[in-house]
Formats: C-alpha cells, structure tokens, sequence
C-alpha cells in the first residue's frame, strides 16, 4: 500500500468553520441558524474540472470521525463524491461546472425530513453506508433532463411514474448504520474496480459489486440543509432552522492505494 497526500480547502458558508488541532484533527462547525444555508466543509477538488477529480480505485480511505449530537439537524458525512449539483458555483476560486449524475462512495447522515428513498427497506434518512452510480450521460443534455424530470415531478399524478423511472436509473447500495454519532469510530472505504466495502470499528457493513469508477472527489461536512428523492415526495431540496452549534470531527485521515510492479500507485494517474 502507498500513502497518498492529500491537500484540502475549506469551505464555509453562513457562519460555519473549520479548525485544525496541531494533531491534523478537523472540527467542522455550524453555528445555530434561523434563516439561510450554513456548511462548513473541507474537500480536494474545488478547483477541479470534474474529468480531473483526484481520485479513481483501486483505493483506501480511513479517518475516524464523532458528532456532537446523536441526531443532528441537516445533513453530515465524508467520503468520495463527484460534486454533481454544482455546490462550488459561485464560490471564490471554484471551478465552474454544469450537473452531472450524481456517483458516491460515502457515509452520509440526513435528518427528516430529509427522504432519499434509493434501495428498497432502507429508511430514506439516517446514518448510512452508502454507494451511488448512475450512467454516463452528457452534462448538456442532463441539466434538460433533469429540469424536465423536477417539473413533472411537481404533477401529483405523474410523480409516482416519474419517480419510479429517475431512481431505477440510479444504482444504489446502502444500509443504515446503527451508532452513536457522539462516540469516536473508525470507518473505511475500500474503492476497487470490482467491488467496494466499507467497514465500521474494523467490521464490514457493506459490500458493493458495481461501485462507480470515478473520478471523484474526497469531501467531509455539516450543513443544515435536507433532500428529498421518492416516489411520494418527489425531488425537494431546502434548509433547516437550527437551535444549537452543531459539529463534526475527522481525525487520523488517510488515503492509501495499491501498488504492483509497472504501476506508480497513483490512483489519478
């Protein structure tokens, strides 16, 4: 195995913050919000066009991570994703990006209403373990689609067909994780062509046959924001009003890739 480096860039947005310890421990944090969209992040691939994310399998992710609160508003998680909403827009020093369909390898928390319903008998939010690969369809054509796809979405007796139709397309593996966010855990993420696992406290939670290919992008974050894909809710996307500071910690973060003879060990390369 060879370590790779890792060169990360904050983001905060409406209050939030990131600190870093001496020990390379990240604090993400968002203040409590009435009104308006709070994240605090750090990531890889700001800057980036999406075909030059950083990274691709064969690969391993480790950190170690807790929450302030055992069930936090809004959104949290880290792992690998390809940025396919365009977050970065607008953001000082971002790459610009037009949608693409959405591929992750991640553990991703959502609070309701949050409500992506992508694999049958798995709750729609919670603490998962969690993979997303859809196909690969040219961005000029999917920002269309995807208008179209939201609008008809909106007509209460065509959302069940359309829903139906758009989340079949999606190739999801996920299970929830039953765990104290509070309490430090050691998760992982082994990303290879064949096949990706994830692992709590050294435990596998999760194995997946058709992971996506990449590239992607490493990303770790709290925010306060929710969203919805399923049959009865349709697509909806908002921000959540919070009461209290809430944070994530990430410590130990380490990405590894597997070496063989001819081969540089760069999983970008």
């Amino acid at each position: 195995m060879k370590v790779l480096p890792v060169q990360l860039e904050w983001l905060e947005t409406g209050g939030g913050s990131v600190r870093e310890s001496p020990g390379g421990t990240f604090r993400l944090i968002i203040p409590p919000t009435t009104r308006g969209y709070a994240v605090a992040q750090v990531d890889d691939y700001r800057k980036l066009p999406r075909r030059r994310f950083p990274w691709r399998p064969p690969l391993r992710l480790s950190l170690r991570a807790r929450a302030l609160h055992p069930h936090p508003i809004g959104t949290l998680g880290f792992g690998f994703w390809n940025d396919p909403f365009t977050f970065s827009l607008g953001q000082s020093g971002a790459a610009r990006r037009i949608p693409a369909a959405p591929q992750a390898l991640w553990f991703f928390y959502g609070s309701p209403p949050s409500d992506m319903a992508l694999v049958p008998g798995v709750p729609g939010h919670g603490w998962k373990a969690s993979s997303l690969d859809t196909p690969t369809i040219p961005s000029l054509l999917l920002a269309p689609i995807a208008a179209g796809a939201v609008a008809l979405a909106q007509v209460p007796c065509l959302r069940h067909w359309v829903m139906r139709v758009a989340l079949r397309a999606i190739n999801a593996d996920e299970c929830l994780l039953d765990l104290d966010l509070r309490e430090w855990h050691l998760y992982s993420i082994t990303w290879l062509p064949e096949g990706a696992s994830f692992e709590v406290d050294r435990e596998t939670v999760l194995n997946v046959s058709t992971p996506p290919s990449g590239p992607l992008g490493f990303v770790a974050w709290i925010d306060n924001q929710y969203a919805v894909a399923s049959p009865d809710g349709g697509f909806r996307f908002g921000i959540l009003p919070t009461e209290k500071e809430q944070w994530l910690e990430i410590a130990d973060l380490s990405l590894m890739a597997e070496t063989s003879s001819g081969d540089d060990g760069d999983p970008a390369s």
